[in-house]
């Protein structure tokens, strides 16, 4: 929130100053075309005045001819102004769905703390759609103004009491429009929400298919969906009633100010103020004044859809990094691989001390999820540490840059995610150079390969839903192995592989990062056989370093864990 009390402002000013050309352009132009609107009740008067009740047959042609010109002009106007408020609407959308990928793949995080992933789609694609249509709106709001500015103009100069009339009635009936549009912007809000969460949950529903299958899931899966969706339709169906109550209480209000127009200037004309043509003009204007005022009912209703768009997307580009980047950080030229845990907090972990020389494997193995979830955290630099430092080198994260520290100590979820695209485009996504092929045998992707259609050119869907678990995990694992990061954390990267391929990529681990930094996160026996060195965290403490074949045998804590 930019302003008290003004939520979302910032980002539709943005909307609005970005597209200003096209912007300024489409309002120059509307308001062209809504003051020719205006003139053409004035035309017709004038040529109801030379025709019926002077007799001027040239006069009548003259203004007629008049009237084809002003209609041409009015075609072309509004064509181009229609253009350039189209064209500032998606752009205006496309540049704000730019800014909250941005803000989303920032190196600091956070922005997508507590929402689920249909959620930010929703607002990535319906929000920035909504505060694009704003720019619309503001073209034709200052359209339509300029529409009544001119038939107040000429109302005045036909009859003073007219004139006043629509200058003194048009505000009140603006800031009467403004009052109804307060509670549709409220229950827009709620809609949004709504809708957003309803969409979170499909896509959560879609991702864990499989799994909601596997255990048998699926009427408490449609029950829960079920009742989302309820709930965004109850929300859409109050913002739609809020809607239609604005927009039958405008169009009542506009009806009856029209109405009250039309018969001032009926009383004039009977009384002699005012002539024949000039009453004709009068009642003319007076319905062209409703085009201009029903447009103000849909602005109302834009601009109060739009300020609750803009709220949930500021409530994204203005959320806190989950971490910061050095303001001076320091220059890497060359990363040996030592890493340092220094006296940690964090979550579950107290007091961690780890010494990780340059070279050495190192496995981890935690008797509680959230203790090596939180290690992970810090590792990525997700997170800092409540006390104690992480460093590498001898040099604390935070010290360093978000890229230059996730470059040099790359950790791998054991659910990473695949991209759209081939098998092979997969693994050299982060390949500085050279040939992928070593990754690929040592993670056993070699196999997966000789069992798909087309090699590593098979295609590859969206998070990688067209590969099996253990298809999918030893992709995402050779793509670790590619990047030859310098230290490399691995976290349970065999859990949906059988046995034998378990064992085999241990033995590929182990060749393939010989001299490098790597820690496997892992209750795995085969990983941890080829460890260096095992340390066991129990209630977030090292309760045992060792190897691995002596702690099987000497730890009854380790063992239990590692055998399970």
């Amino acid at each position: 929130m930019t302003e008290a009390g003004l939520p979302g402002r910032s980002v539709l000013w943005d909307a609005v100053a970005g597209q200003r050309r096209d912007v300024l352009l489409g309002s120059f132009l509307g308001m062209g075309h809504q003051a020719g609107e205006a003139l053409i009740p004035v035309v017709i008067g004038l040529a109801v005045e030379r025709g019926v009740v002077d007799g001027d047959f040239g006069g009548l042609l003259l203004w007629l001819g008049v009237l084809a010109v002003v209609y041409l002009c009015l075609s072309f106007s509004w064509r181009a102004a229609t253009r350039a408020a189209e064209r500032a609407s998606v752009v205006a959308a496309h540049r704000l769905r730019a800014r909250l990928v941005t803000r989303l793949l920032a190196p600091e995080g956070g922005a997508d703390e507590g929402r689920l992933q249909g959620e930010l789609a929703n607002t990535a694609t319906e929000d920035a759609r909504r505060v694009g249509a704003v720019t619309m709106a503001v073209v034709v709001a200052v359209s339509s103004t300029a529409g009544l500015v001119v038939a107040a103009v000429v109302l005045l100069r036909m009859s003073l009491p007219l004139g006043l009339l629509v200058l003194l009635g048009t505000p009140l009936l603006l800031w009467l429009g403004h009052l109804l549009s307060k509670p549709l912007e409220h229950r827009s809000a709620t809609e949004q929400e709504s809708a957003a969460r309803a969409s979170g949950v499909a896509a959560d529903l879609v991702a864990g298919l499989r799994v909601v299958k596997g255990i048998g899931a699926e009427p408490a899966a449609a029950a829960r969906y079920r009742h989302t969706s309820r709930r965004s339709l109850t929300a859409t169906l109050r913002a739609a009633r809020a809607e239609a109550w604005q927009n039958g209480l405008l169009t009542i209000l506009t009806g009856s100010f029209l109405a009250v127009v039309a018969l001032v200037g009926g009383r004039l004309a009977a009384g002699g103020d005012i002539g024949l043509g000039q009453l004709v003009s009068s009642v003319a204007l007076a319905l062209f004044l409703i085009g201009p005022l029903s447009e103000f009912s849909w602005v109302n209703a834009e601009l109060a859809q739009g300020r609750a768009s803009a709220t949930r997307i500021e409530g994204i580009l203005e959320a806190p990094g989950a971490v910061a980047s050095a303001s001076d950080p320091v220059v890497v030229r060359r990363v040996e691989g030592r890493v340092r845990l220094r006296s940690l907090f964090y979550g579950p972990l107290r007091d961690l001390d780890l010494d990780i020389a340059p070279g050495e494997t190192v496995g981890v193995v935690a008797t509680e999820p959230g203790a090596a979830s939180a290690l992970l955290e810090l590792l990525g630099r997700r997170a800092d540490p409540d006390e104690g430092a992480v460093e590498l080198d001898g040099t604390a994260l935070p010290a360093l840059t978000l890229a230059e520290a996730r470059a040099a100590i790359l950790v791998a979820d054991h659910d990473a995610d695949l991209f759209e695209g081939t098998v092979l485009e997969n693994v050299s996504a982060a390949m500085p150079t050279g040939d992928p092929g070593t990754a690929i045998r040592a993670s056993g992707t070699d196999e997966v390969l000789r069992t798909l259609p087309d090699g590593g050119d098979t295609a590859v869907t969206a998070r990688g839903r067209s590969l099996s678990g253990g298809q999918r995990q030893r992709v995402a694992l050779a793509r670790a192995l590619a990047a030859d990061a310098p230290v490399l954390v691995l976290h349970e990267p065999t859990t949906a592989v059988d046995s034998v391929t378990e064992v085999r990529i241990a033995a590929g681990l182990g060749r393939l990062r010989q001299g490098r930094t790597t820690l496997l996160v892992t209750n795995s026996p085969a990983l941890l056989a080829v460890t260096d060195r095992v340390v066991l965290l129990d209630a977030g403490q090292i309760a045992a370093v060792g190897a691995h074949d002596r702690l099987i045998h000497e730890h009854t804590t380790y063992r239990t864990v590692v055998a399970s």
